[in-house]
Formats: structure tokens, C-alpha cells, sequence
């Protein structure tokens, strides 16, 4: 690919944009928060969401920090609290397994109203 030395030389000399180098800070204090601790273990706040982890930024020394940066970030870094509550059971099989008969054998005509009744359960 040809680039013009002139393009080439001012992408050189550009400094990086201040949302680089904001991320750059920002990243740096995340994965402190993996080694920080004692015997170079992850400090508690490394199980903090994106809420907790923005105030704890904002208290700890990066003030204004904006909540969506630190949630795409720790998405970046593949950092996530812990998720809470039950899962959601839909379906719940019968004790011996066996699955109820098709009385219609698939033919879903029928000869009058209200004679056959069906249902999708998808």
C-alpha cells in the first residue's frame, strides 16, 4: 500500500488523541486491580460491576469519569461482576421422560368447529 511521505510523516508527528490516553490511565488502574494485591493476587474491587467500579475510579483519583467509557472498557478487558438472581426455568420434563401422544396423527382438518383444538408450544 503506498502512503504519501507527507501523510506518512503527519501521522508521525501527531500526538495521540485524548481519548487514547485517557483509556490508556483507565486500563492501567483496571488491570492494577487483577495484581494489587497481597502476594500479587486481584484486589475485592476486581468483582465490582460497572457502577461500583465507576464510583471506585471516581473516589480513587480519576474524577469525571464517564460510566459508559468504564463499561466499554472493562468489556475490553473482559472484566464483569458477578451476575445475581435465578435463572429463568421455562420447561420443566415429567419424571418419567415420556412425551404425550399425538391424538390428531399430524391431520389437523377437521369435519366442524371446536372439534379439534391445537396448539404451538415453540
Amino acid at each position: 500500500m503506498r502512503v504519501a511521505p507527507r501523510t506518512y510523516r503527519f501521522w508521525r508527528t501527531n500526538p495521540p488523541a485524548a481519548r487514547s490516553v485517557s483509556d490508556a490511565v483507565v486500563i492501567d488502574r483496571l488491570r492494577g486491580l487483577r495484581t494489587g494485591g497481597a502476594g500479587g493476587g486481584p484486589l475485592p474491587e476486581v468483582l465490582y460491576g460497572r457502577r461500583k467500579m465507576t464510583r471506585f475510579l471516581n473516589r480513587t483519583g480519576l474524577p469525571g469519569i464517564s460510566k459508559h467509557s468504564v463499561d466499554r472498557l472493562m468489556r475490553d478487558e473482559g472484566m464483569r461482576g458477578p451476575v445475581r438472581g435465578r435463572k429463568t426455568g421455562t420447561t420443566i420434563p415429567g419424571k418419567d421422560g415420556v412425551r404425550a401422544g399425538d391424538l390428531l396423527n399430524r391431520d389437523f382438518r377437521t369435519t366442524a368447529p371446536n372439534r379439534a383444538w391445537v396448539t404451538d408450544f415453540t
